[in-house]
Order: structure tokens, then C-alpha cells, then sequence
């Protein structure tokens, strides 16, 4: 194609427009439709294929637009009417996080024995050098 932009924003959105209407006609959220849409001309489909470099600047301008939206209808006087459930939520979302991370980096970490057990079975996202080399 001549114009990759151009067709993948076009065939994009026509997509996107049809199936979220399908959805919405069967009492569903359109976002079932966008969604559907932007599995069918992605690469696990065959059809249309949109270029990926394009397609993945695209949705991160789409991202940075959505930001933008939500910081224009943010309050600050609703964030701190809601200070008493949000303060506490974030700080338990952060600890949460934190310490699943604490937990898969402790579990990708294993002893040597337990790595070259891993190693025997070969598991493609496993590397085997250092254990082999510790042993």
C-alpha cells in the first residue's frame, strides 16, 4: 500500500465503527466491538494485517490522548473527598505489588539444585548457563 497510515487509521476505525454497532445492537458495549476489531487486523488473524511499528504509535498517541482526557475532567476537590478509601487503596496496591515482585524475583533466583532441575526438563524460558557452570 501506498499510504500506510492513511489505510491502517481508515481500515482501523471502519472496522472498529461496524463491529462496535454489531455489539451495541446485541446489547453488548461497543468496547466489545473495538476490541474484536483491533484482534481481527492484528497479526494473530489472517486478512489485513496492520503495520505493527504504525499501529503501536498509534494506540500510544491514543494512550497520551485518554491521559489528556482524564486530566481534563480531574477535581481535585473529588480526589480529596475520596482521600480516606484512596490513601489507604494505593498504599496496599503499591505493597502488593511490591512484594509480588519481591517474590517472583526471590522464585527466578532458586538454588542451584532447583535451577538444574529446571535445567533437565529444559525449559525454553529458563537459562541453564549459570547453573551448569555453578555446578
Amino acid at each position: 500500500m501506498a499510504h500506510p497510515l492513511i489505510s491502517t487509521i481508515v481500515i482501523a476505525l471502519a472496522l472498529a465503527w461496524v463491529l462496535g454497532s454489531v455489539a451495541h445492537r446485541l446489547r453488548l458495549p461497543p468496547l466489545v466491538g473495538y476490541l474484536i476489531a483491533g484482534v481481527l487486523i492484528g497479526p494473530a488473524t489472517p486478512g489485513f494485517v496492520a503495520d505493527q511499528t504504525l499501529a503501536s504509535e498509534l494506540a500510544e498517541i491514543g494512550v497520551i490522548l485518554l491521559m489528556f482526557g482524564v486530566g481534563l475532567h480531574f477535581s481535585l476537590e473529588q480526589l480529596l473527598s475520596v482521600r480516606a478509601i484512596a490513601v489507604p487503596g494505593a498504599i496496599a496496591q503499591i505493597a502488593c505489588a511490591t512484594l509480588l515482585g519481591m517474590a517472583l524475583g526471590h522464585w527466578r533466583s532458586a538454588p542451584a539444585s532447583y535451577s538444574a532441575w529446571r535445567c533437565r526438563w529444559q525449559a525454553p524460558w529458563f537459562s541453564c548457563a549459570h547453573s551448569r557452570s555453578a555446578a
